[in-house]
């Protein structure tokens, strides 16, 4: 590994010097370092002496570390456009043919582009970081804690990482400037979303959340850079000239791989049903314990967000689900409708789910199916705070249809992860694109030949059996 980055940073070197050298990139770069900060110290001065008229100094204190997370992310916007160039620019302009036919492996040029597009932006971040600091300090006399400067420096180095992780993935991948400038959307506004989610945690001071955002985000320019490492190939790089979409291919593929082996159905199911849950064994232990986990994260917010003490009679709870268990909402119990309006909703879920893991390696995938949960913990604990036992809460309300609706989400999530982790893991048989067709087969099948059947009988039990239990239980 430390002789990979030894002669990673002989391309690095190179392309840093080569970089200082176009002021096409040094100027915006500075631009950005000396400009940008600039204004956002007579915007912290004119905020300060605005909110001082009307006796709301707060407004100040959170727009102030806000302006400093802003001027540290903007220099490394810049290094989005220099990675998108690492690879198809070079590749366009005909200077990559002496890079590619170095002695140096895959893995030390990819890692040498990485750090290369990395530098200058940091850099320009960092020194626009001072300016702020200084400027801020001198007019309104503000310095920052250093547990803040830290996590607002952790931010512009994970959020560098990331999009620049991203954009060398793409420029690694696609035969054009023109098209990697049109795929760079999926690396901008992922991360101006989380730009604006990182506001609102300043503006509300939930300064330590900001260590969960450095986490995530390094996660995920590790899954990013091994992603680009995985599937980086020199000679696949020289040889594509065009993509071109042939979904009649993408079908066969995935036609042939949902169909499996040939074999009698007992057969059949022990390869591709059987064979498959055995593969995924170790993802369906991570979601039991994050499933797990999630649980406690719901009992401890209990405390934290309490049900005012009016609404926890349980004579009323109780007077309520007498009465209005038949028709809860929109979900009728005890009627087909009922069991169509609560199956269709998991079916929403979990291809929501599968979205959003796609697109984040199964992390959003995991966090949004692992919500019931949390909130099943949430309401086990409010409903101790009653002096109900939690224990027979979760018998009469959850367990009855839970024992086979929970294995459906487990499973679900395993079939997420697996989903999303194809994309990093190399894969020498399949190219990228056919590997990710094959997982998608799989998951197809596992969805209708097993998920699906369990959260019929899931839906079932919860229209019909799961009030009746609660009724026996709380009804009087």
């Amino acid at each position: 590994m430390w002789t990979d980055f030894k002669k990673a940073m002989i391309i690095t070197r190179r392309e840093v010097r080569d970089q200082f050298r176009d002021w096409r990139i040094i100027a915006p770069i500075i631009i950005l370092t000396v400009f940008f900060p600039g204004l956002m110290n007579f915007t912290a001065q004119q905020a300060v002496d605005f909110v001082g008229k009307y006796g709301a100094p707060i407004i100040a204190d959170r727009l102030i570390p806000f302006l400093l997370m802003v001027v540290g992310f903007f220099p490394i916007s810049v290094s989005l456009v220099i990675a998108l160039e690492s690879f198809v620019g070079e590749k366009e302009r005909r200077s990559i043919e002496p890079l590619l036919s170095s002695p140096l492996t895959d893995v030390q040029l990819y890692l040498g582009k990485l750090m290369a597009v990395m530098f200058p932006p940091l850099i320009g971040s960092f020194l626009g970081i001072a300016v702020y600091l200084i400027g801020v300090y001198r007019q309104v006399g503000w310095a920052p804690d250093i547990t803040l400067l830290i996590q607002v420096i952790g931010l512009a180095v994970v959020q560098s990482l990331v999009m620049v992780s991203g954009a060398v993935v793409v420029s690694s991948q696609t035969t054009s400037v023109r098209a990697a400038n049109l795929l760079a959307s999926f690396i901008i506004i992922p991360m101006a979303l989380l730009l604006v989610g990182e506001s609102m945690i300043m503006f509300w001071a939930k300064y330590e959340v900001l260590w969960w955002a450095i986490f995530g985000q390094a996660i995920i320019a590790w899954l990013l850079i091994r992603t680009g490492i995985a599937h980086f190939n020199r000679e696949e790089l020289l040889g594509k000239e065009l993509d071109s979409i042939n979904l009649k291919w993408a079908w066969q593929v995935f036609r042939d791989a949902f169909r499996g082996e040939k074999a009698s159905p007992w057969q059949w199911w022990r390869v591709n049903v059987w064979g498959i849950l055995k593969e995924l064994k170790w993802a369906l232990v991570l979601v039991l314990l994050i499933s797990v986990g999630a649980v406690f994260v719901g009992i401890t917010q209990a405390d934290v967000f309490p049900i005012p003490a009016g609404l926890l009679d349980w004579g009323n709870l109780e007077e309520g689900l007498v009465t209005g268990i038949e028709d809860f909402g929109p979900i009728r119990f005890f009627s087909v409708q009922g069991l169509g309006i609560i199956f269709l909703h998991n079916m929403r879920a979990i291809a929501l789910d599968s979205l959003l893991g796609i697109f984040s390696f199964g992390v959003l995938g995991i966090i949004t199916l692992i919500l019931p949960f949390s909130i099943i913990g949430y309401f086990s604990a409010i409903m101790g705070q009653t002096g109900l036992s939690p224990g027979l809460f979760l018998i009469g309300f959850v367990l009855p249809h839970g024992i086979f609706e929970i294995p459906a989400i487990i499973l679900t999530g395993a079939l997420i992860i697996r989903l999303g982790l194809t994309l990093v893991t190399p894969n020498k048989d399949y190219t990228i694109g056919e590997a990710w067709i094959r997982t998608l087969a799989d998951w197809t099948r596992l969805i209708l030949f097993l998920v699906i059947p369990l959260l019929v009988v899931a839906a079932f039990l919860e229209v019909f059996i799961t009030p009746r239990i609660a009724l026996a239980l709380f009804g009087g």
